[in-house]
């Protein structure tokens, strides 16, 4: 390497004016103007205007003109004021250029199969199999400086809050209980599996039993799971735990970090403290544990009106003890007949029978099913859903679970289309007291809400073995304009409540003793009250950057299948390697 860079090309400015400099980078674009050829030089930082001048410098100049997007050269020249004429406003070096006196080519570069610049309309298999290239682009750089500033100021932060970095293993213990582990075969002891961890789980309640008071780790984790835009199988937690604590401290430890970092990195102050909700609020005005609030639109229950109609449908669900949930849409009296057949069968895709709709007009409600409603009727439903003439009210009846959960998701859908989610808007809310147990109808038995070792709530640990799906836990969650960023709970810290829990979940003792003995023996030697969250560090960073999925902060993400198409994973090993894990396939089975 001849020359060597001295200065960052999206660095210059109108101060360094008069200076001679070398800037290394990659070509971003050429123009050739005849006996002046224009060089657009891209790194990092940003991009500085290069100018070769065929009657300054005839050598360089035949270089220039051999010059193609992409090769990466270094430049050696002097900083120059542009003509006023030809200023660039659109640029934060477009007041400047440099006048070339040597040039160093690097290397060379094929075509690229898509531009290098932002809004880049191009099949992301392509932009992921040559992602490389895909990250040089700005605002994949952007989304790469985001997520090593969260990182650095949430370290900073924890730091000053009194947590300590701890690590914890990666190859660990399998104990499915939820997702699927990926498995690590041992060579050292055949037959025998490691696991790579969903989550550092045991490992931060060991800690808290080991006097460690407050720990934090951004931290990989793996689950073998179903993907989808906000899921990958490998991904990153901020992960904490903290002792003697109860679920507002954790609250506060958590929002504080949040404020922190929107302050410090997006210029935006969120009010604090966070509102909360508890779980059967959130399902009762919104049909998800996850509401999105930056809009109106609650659901309202009709039940009681509607057993008194005339409506058959509606007065034999509400009789099984079903419920007719409503929904107001400001405006929606303009849907034409077609629009509202879709809805309907929108609805029916998602599991209920149907849907019903009323027009609230100036004398009259306009709906197939206003004639089994009196005057007095059509007014209380009017009334309990504020509608005003030109508004549409929608009805679902159904097993109420599932009437608020369609309407939930109906909600969404309408207010996306019709453009009702304000941009710029950032609502941070807490969802807590949720159920610490849900029927699993597949496996016939009760399943850990979320993990197995979530503290149910003081109050209601006298019916846990008698009405166990009553029994509210110490859990919360952090939702984020609709979508979970992190979730935590206070934990059990005595051996006797995890048994009995353990019990619930029909894991007979011995099983128990085999996947968590370590931690039942560890409760015996002095276990202090502990709880914790974690943040999915990847879904935190999409919301924060404005992307749609996120595989746009990661820097190498997985497909929705689960495949890196840059490298070629996962792929087959060579036999030797299966004898050494002592490992066969059934070649009986398809491989993919």
């Amino acid at each position: 390497m001849r020359l060597k860079r001295t200065s960052y090309c999206g660095k210059l400015d109108h101060t360094r004016i008069g200076d001679r400099v070398v800037v290394a980078g990659w070509v971003q674009g050429r123009r050739d103007h005849g006996g002046l050829i224009f060089i657009d030089l891209r790194d990092r930082y940003g991009v500085i205007q290069v100018v070769f001048d065929q009657q300054k410098n005839a050598d360089f100049f035949s270089q220039a003109e051999r010059l193609r997007s992409e090769y990466v050269i270094a430049i050696a020249g002097q900083v120059v004021a542009r003509s006023e004429e030809t200023v660039n406003p659109k640029l934060p070096t477009g007041e400047i250029e440099i006048t070339t006196e040597d040039m160093e080519v690097f290397s060379t570069s094929r075509t690229p199969p898509f531009y290098i610049e932002d809004q880049l309309d191009t099949d992301e298999n392509i932009r992921l199999t040559y992602r490389y290239l895909d990250l040089r682009r700005p605002e994949m750089q952007r989304s790469l400086e985001l997520r090593h500033r969260v990182s650095l100021a949430t370290r900073e932060y924890l730091d000053a809050a009194g947590f300590w970095e701890i690590e914890t293993p990666f190859l660990t213990r399998s104990t499915p209980e939820g997702a699927r582990d990926y498995l690590v075969p041992s060579r050292m002891a055949p037959g025998n599996f490691f696991a790579l961890p969903q989550s550092p789980q045991l490992f931060k309640q060991l800690l808290m039993v080991s006097g460690v008071d407050r720990y934090f780790q951004i931290v990989r984790c793996f689950r073998d799971e179903d993907l989808r835009a906000d899921r990958q199988p490998e991904f990153t937690q901020i992960d904490m735990e903290m002792s003697f604590c109860d679920r507002n401290d954790v609250k506060g430890a958590v929002e504080g970090l949040v404020i922190h970092l929107f302050a410090r990195l997006l210029e935006k102050e969120l009010p604090s403290p966070f509102p909360v909700l508890t779980y059967a609020e959130a399902v009762e005005r919104y049909g998800s544990d996850r509401p999105d609030r930056r809009f109106g639109m609650e659901l309202r229950d009709v039940s009681d009106i509607a057993a008194r109609s005339t409506f058959n449908v509606f007065r034999k669900i509400v009789e099984k003890n079903g419920a007719v949930k409503g929904l107001l849409v400001q405006g929606g009296g303009s849907f034409s007949r077609k629009e509202l057949d879709d809805l309907t069968a929108l609805v029916q895709s998602w599991g209920t029978g149907g849907l019903a709709w009323m027009i609230v007009t100036g004398e009259e409600m306009k709906s197939p099913i206003s004639k089994f409603f009196t005057a007095e009727q059509l007014a209380d439903l009017t009334g309990r859903l504020e509608g005003n003439p030109g508004d549409l009210l929608l009805f679902v009846a159904d097993k109420t679970e599932l009437a608020l959960k369609v309407l939930g998701q109906l909600r969404l859908h309408l207010a996306q289309k019709l453009g009702l989610i304000p941009a710029n808007v950032d609502d941070f809310l807490w969802v807590v007291d949720f159920p610490l147990f849900v029927y699993d109808d597949e496996e016939e038995r009760l399943v850990a809400n979320h993990h197995p070792f979530t503290a149910p709530l003081a109050e209601d640990l006298a019916v846990l073995e008698e009405s166990p799906l009553k029994v509210r836990s110490q859990a919360y969650d952090l939702v984020y304009n609709g979508i979970e960023v992190a979730g935590g709970s206070i934990r059990i810290h005595d051996r006797q409540t995890q048994e009995r829990i353990f019990g619930l979940l029909q894991m007979a003792p011995e099983e128990a003793a085999e996947k968590f003995g370590f931690l039942l023996q560890a409760f015996e030697y002095g276990a202090p009250p502990h709880g914790g969250i974690a943040f999915g560090l990847d879904r935190l960073l999409m919301l924060m950057a404005a992307k749609h999925s996120i595989r746009d902060v990661i820097p190498f993400p997985k497909t929705a299948s689960g495949n890196c198409l840059l490298t070629g994973a996962p792929a087959p090993v060579v036999p030797a390697q299966l004898r050494e894990l002592h490992i066969s396939l059934d070649k009986s089975e398809k491989q993919p």
